[in-house]
């Protein structure tokens, strides 16, 4: 157990790195373009993976979870990047470009790691080190990118529900954000959220991937 959890920390550790910082600095980064220096101010725009890791979310929690489950079910989360929605210039639209932020960048970042999987193969690259690690790469960023945008806050999905709802449902769907997280442990702990979210958005984000790497993909045959 304890092997097998080196060798899969190591393959993991730099996809997950990025897929983490990238994702809350984007966040940080929109919202500071659009008016709102908050995160700015509190170091949070930063590649720094200490100003965004959460010892309990992102390093505690996972590794009692992959030793309870025998690795079986992993889950984490960083430090949410604090945006003053209020202060960006058209608070609803631009919320919603914020809030996309995150998730545009994992989905970014794993077309960069699938291009990497086939510049391997391109290199004739055997390594199964680095052939591992371009597909955790490439499936961390999409799990993130799919994740983060189910339909219910705090997730990002549902942050950006709440800007495109018509006022009324905006204010009930926001009620139930402090019960977001815990609606959404029992979905993914009842496999609910697996079976009828994630599944079908991978492997759609998967074909997705698969299109744009087709020119690549090419030359690699």
């Amino acid at each position: 157990m304890i092997e097998s959890l080196i060798q899969t920390v190591a393959v993991y550790a730099l996809p997950v790195l990025f897929a983490i910082t990238l994702h809350e600095a984007a966040h940080g980064y929109v919202a500071q373009r659009f008016g709102d220096n908050t995160a700015l101010l509190l170091g949070r725009v930063s590649m720094n993976p200490a100003r965004h890791i959460d010892p309990v979310g992102t390093l505690l929690m996972p590794l009692v979870l992959y030793f309870a489950t025998g690795g079986a079910f992993l889950f984490g989360y960083a430090k949410p990047v604090p945006v003053d929605f209020g202060k960006l210039r058209n608070p609803r639209w631009h919320a919603l470009l914020v809030s996309l932020a995150g998730p545009g960048c994992n989905f970014v970042q794993a077309l960069l790691w699938g291009v990497v999987s086939v510049l391997l193969r391109l290199g004739n690259v055997t390594e199964p080190f680095f052939l591992r690690m371009a597909a955790a790469g490439l499936l961390v960023n999409l799990v993130m990118c799919v994740f983060n945008l189910f339909p219910l806050p705090p997730l990002d999905g549902g942050r950006m529900l709440l800007c495109v709802l018509p006022p009324r449902q905006s204010r009930a769907l926001a009620r139930l954000e402090p019960y977001g997280f815990f609606i959404v442990m029992a979905l993914v702990l009842t496999g609910l959220l697996g079976r009828f979210w994630l599944t079908p958005l991978m492997d759609l984000a998967y074909s997705a991937i698969s299109v744009l790497l087709l020119p690549l993909i090419a030359l690699v045959r």
